[in-house]
């Protein structure tokens, strides 16, 4: 929600081809996320909940990534320059990047352990100090600062020309820091023992969850890596920056779908052992899909106000024909991170690996494929076909692995309404309101219809 947010004022204040830059950069950050998680997180979850002695499940996963990410963090910076030079980005921005992804690494169990022992509010108080702090520290230091550094003599030791995109990641240092710093009582509290055993069967856990992992972040993020490499040098930085603003207008279905994950799988692994799980995953599933194509066909039919209102500067506006296509790719992530809980709680995570790995491949072949011809929209098709396909995949083997009776007629009849009003909507209609918020609507009426008598049931309990 955060980039959402910014997406405003970096793009009233910096150029497309500056945005371009800030965007490749956060690329590589998702890559590095997920190596310096390399899937603990899932692997906490699944054997907090199935060890018994939890305490060795916290501190074994809690001193592994210390140990991983503070050797992570002394080579970076030991390697900064090539890093830079392999890169093409500045090393001042890569040294700042590396404290970054040592501290946001420093709180993923801290993060995990308040998820398992179901303590929302103090991980929502956390997330969102932490958002708070990155988006006052944005818009102090890049409309404010250089104003009050006239008034304030010791604002002039920090206030520098052209220095906006460190701004933006020293914004981002400061509220990490802060958020490290709040979970520290976590560390504090945990016994220092390390399970060798335990520690073994983890990794062999997480390790597929790393290999999908890094094939998720080349399905979500390297299209911008791509773009810059294939790409013309004289616009490659404008237009992975109008791709990349443009992309933040599906955030609303990512938003959605991260807020359900996060609450979700906790409650999948915890409800495994019920003898009406795959009946509840099922109906689960249903409504996700259904709220889902609300999402999709809202954005697409308010996509031009939703633009006028976020992105400003026209000069973005030129890649907003990829809205639609991002926002149902997304849809179809959402859906197959439901249907990946069959290989989640029955311990075949290696097939999480094998999926994501074919849709990153999908992802790198069908971009450099498309990119020379078509630009950034053959870097938004390329996003559905492979989470198109990674979704089908998932489905398809959790038939055979662990049955789930999804009720795919109305599942389908959801997808193909809401894709087929928004094709009208968008791309026959032109976003002509008095065409598409009748669609809008008529959508809504089918729904409700469709699921009355059930929602009657679930509200009467």
């Amino acid at each position: 929600m955060l980039s959402f947010i910014l997406v405003p004022l970096y793009t009233d204040l910096l150029p497309t081809e500056e945005y371009g830059k800030i965007s490749i950069i956060f690329s590589y950050f998702v890559l590095f996320n997920v190596i310096l998680a390399y899937g603990m997180e899932t692997a906490f979850f699944r054997f907090f909940n199935k060890e018994s002695d939890k305490d060795a499940v916290v501190s074994t996963s809690a001193l592994s990534l210390i140990v991983s990410s503070i050797g992570f963090f002394v080579l970076a910076l030991l390697f900064k320059d090539h890093i830079a030079l392999l890169t093409n980005i500045r090393v001042d921005h890569i040294t700042l990047v590396i404290y970054i992804l040592l501290l946001d690494a420093l709180v993923i169990i801290p993060f995990a352990w308040l998820r398992a022992n179901e303590r929302p509010m103090r991980y929502s108080f956390v997330k969102i100090l932490n958002v708070i702090v990155n988006l006052g520290l944005n818009v102090f230091l890049l409309i404010y600062l250089k104003k009050a550094s006239e008034n304030f003599q010791i604002l002039k030791s920090i206030t520098f020309e052209n220095y906006e995109i460190n701004y933006i990641f020293i914004s981002n240092l400061i509220a990490s820091g802060l958020t490290l710093l709040l979970l520290v009582p976590f560390y504090t509290k945990i016994k220092y023992k390390f399970d060798k055993l335990l520690w073994k069967k983890m990794m062999r856990y997480a390790f597929p969850v790393l290999i999908a992992g890094v094939a998720y972040s080349i399905n979500e993020t390297f299209d911008r890596i791509l773009l810059d490499y294939l790409l013309p040098e004289d616009v490659a930085d404008h237009l992975v920056g109008v791709y990349s603003a443009c992309y933040k207008l599906a955030l609303f279905m990512t938003l959605f779908a991260t807020a359900f994950r996060l609450g979700i799988e906790p409650f999948f692994f915890n409800y495994s052992e019920n003898k009406n799980a795959p009946e509840t995953y099922a109906r689960i599933t249903k409504y996700f899909v259904a709220f889902g194509a609300v999402i999709l066909l809202g954005v697409v039919v308010f996509v031009h106000v939703l633009k006028d209102f976020i992105i400003r500067d026209q000069s973005y506006w030129e890649a907003v024909k990829i809205v639609p296509i991002i926002l149902l790719a997304n849809l179809c992530l959402g859906i197959y991170h439901n249907l990946s809980v069959w290989y989640k709680i029955t311990d075949r995570t290696r097939f999480g690996a094998y999926i994501s790995v074919i849709g990153g491949v999908i992802t790198l072949a069908l971009n450099f494929i498309l990119i020379p011809k078509y630009s950034y929209l053959g870097s938004a098709i390329a996003t559905l076909a492979a989470y198109g396909s990674m979704m089908i995949l998932s489905w398809y083997y959790g038939k055979k692995y662990y049955p789930i009776p999804y009720n795919l007629k109305k599942i389908g009849m959801y997808l193909a309404l809401s894709i087929g009003f928004s094709i009208l909507s968008f791309y026959v209609f032109d976003s002509n309101y008095i065409i598409s918020i009748p669609l809008l609507l008529g959508f809504l009426v089918i729904l409700y219809a469709s699921e009355k008598k059930e929602l009657k049931q679930i509200l009467r309990k």
